[in-house]
Order: C-alpha cells, then sequence, then structure tokens
C-alpha cells in the first residue's frame, strides 16, 4: 500500500511535499538485507536467551517489524535523532549500536549501554543520536517534541523521528505534543507503528478512529499511512516527511502499517489472535523476504552471495551473545551512580 495524501482541517491536500523519488538499487537491497536480518536474527537470540533465564525482567522484541526502523535509517541524514518506547532493539540496531553492547545491557552486564542497570526497555547512545527507549507508555512523544524544539532553537537542520505504537497514540501527553509542534513549527516526525494491537487490545477496540494518521487532524499536521512492510516505501515516505519538517513547515504524522509475529513480551502467548493471521503475514507480507527475493530475481545476486550474508550476520549475533554471557554483571557499588538526589 503506496502512502496516501490526507486532508487536514481545511480540507486541503495535507501529504508531505513531493520530491524526486530515489530508486532502490542492488547495494541499497543489499544494505536493507543485511540490516533487516541483524535485527531478525539478534531478536531471536535475545527470546532464546530470555527462555534460558538469562535476560530478566521485560523483553519486547521487534519480529516482523524490521523494515520500519531500517526503511526510515537510510531516509535519515547525520544529526537527526530517534527516540522510542520499550520495543527498542531494532531501533537500536539501525541507528548503528554495537549488538555487543545491547545484547550485553540486556543481560545486565557491566559493559552494556546503560552499564547492565537498564535492561530492555532504557538504552540510549548520545553517539549515535539514539535517546532512549521509554518504559512509560507515550512518555517518549513529549520528550522526543523538546528534542524537536532544541533542534529548532539551536537551527541546526536536524529533526527528531519519535516513534510510538498505535496504543501510545491515545495517550493525552501525546495531543499535548502535536499541539505544541504544530505552534511552534517543531522539527519532528511522528513515527506511529501500527502493529494492530496494544498489548493484547486490537487496535479495533481501542480506537474510534484506526486512521490513526489523522491524529493530528484538528491541529493542521499533515499525515500519511504508510506500507510499513516494504523498507522501499518506508524510505521513500519518510524522506518526505524529514524534508517537510527539515525545511521549517512543522511536524508530521506517519502512521507505518507493520505487525508483530511473537506476542507483546515474552511473557504473552498472543492467544487473542489466530494462526492463520500470523501466518498470512509471515508467509506472504515478510519484508525480509521480500527483500531477499528481490535481490535473487531482479538484480541476480547469486545465492551464494546471499548464504554470506546470512552466516556473518549469524557469526555477529553469536558474537554478542557470547560476549554479553562472559562480561562481569555491574560492581554493588554501581547502585548509587547516575542518581538525581
Amino acid at each position: 500500500m503506496q502512502a496516501e495524501a490526507k486532508a487536514n482541517a481545511d480540507g486541503k491536500a495535507a501529504a508531505a511535499e513531493p520530491s524526486a523519488k530515489k530508486s532502490f538499487s542492488a547495494d541499497d537491497y543489499r544494505r536493507a538485507y543485511e540490516d533487516m536480518l541483524l535485527i531478525r536474527r539478534f531478536e531471536e537470540k535475545a527470546g532464546q536467551l530470555y527462555g534460558m533465564g538469562l535476560i530478566g525482567g521485560f523483553c519486547h522484541l521487534y519480529i516482523g517489524q524490521e523494515a520500519v526502523v531500517v526503511g526510515a535509517q537510510m531516509a535519515m541524514q547525520e544529526g537527526d535523532q530517534v527516540i522510542t518506547g520499550y520495543r527498542d532493539h531494532g531501533h537500536m540496531l539501525a541507528t548503528g549500536m554495537d549488538p555487543k553492547g545491547v545484547m550485553a545491557e540486556l543481560t545486565g552486564r557491566s559493559s552494556g549501554y546503560s552499564k547492565g542497570k537498564g535492561g530492555s526497555m532504557h538504552m540510549f547512545s548520545v553517539e549515535k543520536n539514539f535517546f532512549g527507549g521509554h518504559g512509560i507508555v507515550g512518555a517518549q512523544v513529549s520528550l522526543g517534541t523538546g528534542i524537536g524544539f532544541a533542534n529548532r532553537y539551536r537551527e541546526n537542520g536536524a529533526v527528531a523521528l519519535t516513534y510510538f505504537g498505535d496504543g501510545a497514540s491515545n495517550q493525552g501527553q501525546v495531543y499535548e505534543s502535536f499541539n505544541m509542534a504544530k505552534l511552534w513549527s517543531i522539527p519532528v516526525v511522528y513515527m506511529i507503528e501500527n502493529n494492530k494491537y496494544g498489548m493484547g487490545t486490537s487496535v479495533e477496540r481501542a480506537s474510534a478512529n484506526t486512521d490513526l494518521s489523522q491524529r493530528g487532524a484538528s491541529f493542521g499536521i499533515p499525515g500519511a499511512q504508510v506500507d510499513g512492510m516494504s523498507v522501499e516505501v518506508v524510505r521513500e515516505e519518510v524522506g518526505k516527511a524529514l524534508e517537510h519538517a527539515r525545511t521549517g513547515k512543522g511536524p508530521y504524522i506517519l502512521e507505518l502499517l507493520t505487525y508483530r509475529y511473537r506476542g507483546h513480551s515474552m511473557s504473552d502467548p498472543a492467544k487473542y489472535r489466530t494462526r492463520d493471521e500470523v501466518n498470512e503475514f509471515r508467509q506472504k507480507r515478510d519484508p525480509i523476504e521480500h527483500v531477499r527475493e528481490i535481490l535473487l530475481s531482479k538484480h541476480k545476486v547469486a545465492e551464494d552471495e546471499i548464504k554470506a550474508i546470512d552466516k556473518r550476520v549469524r557469526e555477529e549475533v553469536n558474537t554478542a551473545a557470547e560476549f554479553a554471557q562472559s562480561e562481569p554483571e555491574p560492581d554493588p557499588s554501581e547502585l548509587w551512580t547516575d542518581i538525581v538526589r
């Protein structure tokens, strides 16, 4: 499904301004395939380690949604920032954060990105402009708006990509953020990852209006629905939204229509949906298989090259898992550091 132009509060077309469409080259597909596969294999390994008791607390996997963050990252410029909620491992890896550091944090080791004290939901990297996964539903939206305000104040040309889910889209602070962002023409792109379920509740049961891209219509914020299972479409439409925000036109809302294959978290058996529904996406809409088929059929990439990428990714993930298990846990004295008194 291509992104569609929507009407704003005045009834005028509100899609991001058209720009010259950048074609996806064979190298683009290779990069997308490897980046998405890294997220997929990393999350599968994280699920295994959780089952072994090596990862504690909460663990929300990103399997199925990989095209969203990879496509968005391919559209971003140097200096643009990312902030998201608790389903955040994929976002970290897409920004270029080291899988060893991410896995070490998941297992609570001192070499993790938050020194082993944040776990799955609370990591950040100033170097990669990743401003954290956040455990409070919707909390990152106001923070992302604040990052965008700082960009406007500093006139640095950067845009803050602020991710949240269909469930978080109903939070009050989201609308307060929309109002301020439009009022002050803040350079922020709101990325609603609609994976159809907020925990175990379908979006149809939780939202009176299920076209989440129009949640900013009353503020005059333009928006569009995007096929979040297509890395090509995501890159194209995020690029347009970034251009809109970067050129002083204020915020933009993208609703990425995607799907998670696993439950809400590792403790969720996902009995609220049918096996046929999950298989429909796995077999017909999988973003990684889509890119793999294009590499093989359209760009005539050799099967051996694909296998080499697969092997390299598995080795990288296995190395990260081994690293995480061999690193020490934080010293007890770390209980008293990084605390505001």
